[in-house]
């Protein structure tokens, strides 16, 4: 860990720090990234995540009082990353889900094998009167509500009060249907009712105990070079993880939740829009590469450019030789500074860890490079290893 993090990370309460857990995701980096690169920029004005995810960048912004902007292709993610701008009460989101249970509104309930084993019929039914009424509303309010179910929707059953709503499930990924029910069948595990505004209760409260103050965050949802374009800030950091080489499951294993938003009640297969679409590796490359172009082109001068970066055992290919060929092919004035293995946070895991179905992940590393006048380039080997010591 950079010892430059360490009086940042010692100011941070755990009551602070826990509404960045708010809803899991299968894919994160910890906290600890973000609070390094902003230690190691003192001076920061304005923060950006071209690839934000579950908001955790911007979460650190807000933590040290900081503006930040994400974006995400990702509507769950970006769900998730609009609760973590929020500022509201938990009374007044216990208030918003006591309200809309009260009305018993909803489309038409799921059917089928994997709802009747999922999750128990008045839970369900529960589950679906928020649903359909969330999709309506745009408040803050409503967007703390709407993260704090995506959060609980699913995940592992606990012997004491539930914290989750579905039968046994991971918390981070849904699983598909088929095996899903499989699971439950073998194991004789019927769904229990759990009362959803119960659930609901504890977590806010949890959750919002102790948030800090808000400090002017957005997410916005679509494509990074787009939407870099329409906007009219200026960034002097730029803290981010893009999508890692091999790994496309990030839609299919969010399908549940992404149902809960708007989505269809069956697994969605495809990658349309995404970056892991891309047919092959030199098409990945420039994909990234024009991510970064843009970025450049809405940063100030001596912006820092700090990514995490990985690949799935599979995808066969170096991550450090990837990601600086990004850099080289966006042909705009990033300069490398530091290259170095991600490591292993003493408190989380690693992003890499959460894709254990994919086999033992490669190593991750961090690069980080500054906006100067000279155009990007690719490096020799010789100056790769001076870069790293």
């Amino acid at each position: 860990m950079n010892a430059t993090m360490v009086p940042y990370a010692q100011k941070m309460s755990e009551n602070a720090l826990r509404l960045n857990a708010i809803c899991p995701y299968y894919t994160m980096f910890p906290i600890d990234f973000p609070l390094e690169q902003l230690a190691a920029k003192p001076d920061t004005t304005r923060v950006l995540d071209p690839f934000c995810g579950r908001g955790t960048t911007l979460y650190a912004a807000r933590l040290l009082g900081i503006p930040s902007v994400g974006i995400d292709i990702n509507p769950v993610a970006v769900a998730i990353t609009q609760a973590k701008l929020t500022q509201v009460t938990p009374q007044a989101v216990i208030r918003l889900a006591r309200q809309i249970l009260r009305t018993e509104e909803h489309d038409n309930v799921p059917t089928g094998e994997f709802w009747q084993w999922c999750y128990e019929r008045e839970t369900l039914r529960e589950i679906v009167t928020l649903r359909t009424r969330l999709m309506s509303l745009a408040t803050p309010t409503a967007a703390m509500l709407r993260a704090v179910i995506l959060g609980i929707l699913h995940g592992p059953q606990n012997k004491g009060l539930p914290s989750y709503l579905s039968n046994q499930m991971p918390r981070t990924y849904a699983s598909k249907p088929a095996y899903a029910v499989k699971f439950w069948k073998t194991r004789n595990m019927t769904p229990v009712r759990i009362p959803t505004l119960d659930v609901i209760t504890r977590r806010v409260n949890r959750l919002l105990e102790a948030s800090p103050i808000a400090s002017g965050g957005r997410v916005h949802l679509g494509d990074s070079v787009e939407k870099l374009g329409e906007l009219q800030q200026k960034f002097d950091l730029v803290v981010t993880s893009p999508p890692y080489y091999g790994m496309r499951t990030y839609v299919a294993d969010q399908w549940l939740r992404s149902w809960f938003i708007g989505g269809p009640s069956e697994v969605a297969y495809g990658t349309n829009g995404q970056i892991a679409r891309q047919p092959n590796k030199d098409s990945f490359i420039q994909a990234l590469a024009d991510v970064w172009s843009a970025t450049a082109r809405r940063c100030k001068p001596n912006a820092r450019l700090a990514i995490r970066f990985g690949a799935i055992p599979s995808a066969r290919t170096d991550p450090e030789e990837m990601i600086s060929e990004t850099i080289a092919r966006s042909e705009a004035a990033w300069e490398i500074k530091d290259i170095r293995p991600a490591g292993i946070s003493p408190k989380r895991a690693r992003q890499a860890e959460q894709f254990g179905r994919a086999g033992s992940a490669i190593d991750e590393v961090d690069i980080v490079a500054e906006l100067t006048g000279r155009r990007s380039r690719t490096l020799g080997a010789q100056e790769v290893l001076d870069i790293r010591t």
